[in-house]
């Protein structure tokens, strides 16, 4: 896994680009990663639903769920599949517009200064090996291409939105992580 010279995109990564994206604020600097969790539609893995998600194409009459999320306009810089496939959606030093109405150590509006990595699955269904060791190494990449991010500034979506969001839920594996990155 390895980075473009500009540290903006991956290269060996599919590349679907989000409108869903805009410039950082001047001056931040990029120091937290927020791990996500998503299938669409719930507990429905592989298709071209999330790249239609994060790129404002989902057809809301293909299934139910996709009425309910009609008119979201969300991405995230990388997704990992459960294969371990990765698609990058906007480059590392934009912002993408991952975790809503968030907080991380009193700061708020966390898509400001961090990096938002999804994971292919769902909250209380294991995530797969590949997938850990592809995050590992995605971590371990951003971490020297972004010093501000300390080995602590790793969480979920839930510990930015609590009582808000969830994922990655009980089923991911922080330990399984922490051994990886070790």
């Amino acid at each position: 896994m390895k980075l473009s010279a500009d540290g903006a995109w991956l290269t060996d990564a599919r590349r679907v680009l989000s409108p869903n994206c805009d410039d950082r604020p001047e001056g931040c600097e990029i120091s937290l990663i927020i791990v996500h969790g998503i299938s669409l539609p719930p507990g429905e893995y592989g298709g071209a639903w999330i790249d239609d998600f994060f790129t404002n194409r989902l057809d809301a009459d293909a299934h139910p769920y996709f009425a309910e999320i009609q008119g979201s306009r969300v991405s995230s810089h990388v997704l990992i599949r459960r294969d371990g496939k990765l698609v990058q959606y906007v480059p590392f030093t934009g912002r993408a517009w991952h975790a809503g109405k968030s907080c991380y150590q009193a700061r708020d509006a966390c898509n400001d200064f961090a990096i938002g990595i999804e994971l292919e699955g769902q909250d209380d269904e294991p995530y797969e090996e590949i997938q850990y060791r592809r995050l590992a190494e995605l971590i371990r990449l951003l971490c020297d291409r972004f010093p501000a991010i300390g080995e602590t500034d790793v969480v979920g979506h839930s510990d930015v939105a609590p009582g808000r969001k969830t994922d990655p839920g009980p089923a991911f594996d922080w330990s399984r992580v922490r051994r990886l990155l070790a």
